[in-house]
């Protein structure tokens, strides 16, 4: 591709929303850190993976913010802490070879657990 870079990028996902302060407490009570305020923004991160949540009139809740752990007991582990949230218990999808729930943070986001179980 013309134009890419040679070396790996890392990234941020970014999302507008309209009630920044409790997004933001709701992932970190997830186990996200802040790594980066901005006057309004907030940059969270979660091992490699980072999401930002900027305070504007209208919240982008389209999309999905996936967590990937190392198996499945770290799948578990969330879900016990989101149950209430949670729109199922974890199961297996055969078609992506993961295993998996989905749960809503407070403005509607699609929140996934997730971990890889192909070889």
């Amino acid at each position: 591709m013309a134009g890419a870079p040679s070396t790996p990028m890392d990234g941020i996902v970014f999302f507008g929303t309209e009630r920044h302060d409790e997004v933001v407490e709701f992932y970190r009570d997830l186990g996200a850190e802040v790594w980066l305020e901005q006057p309004d923004c907030t940059i969270l991160r979660a091992g490699g993976f980072r999401v930002g949540f900027c305070a504007r009139e209208d919240a982008d809740t389209d999309g999905i913010v996936t967590f990937v752990f190392e198996d499945r007991a770290g799948v578990d582990d969330a879900y016990a802490g989101l149950e209430d949230l949670a729109d199922d218990p974890p199961r297996y999808n055969g078609a992506y070879e993961i295993y998996q729930f989905f749960a809503e943070d407070p403005e509607g986001r699609t929140v996934e657990f997730q971990t890889f179980e192909h070889e």
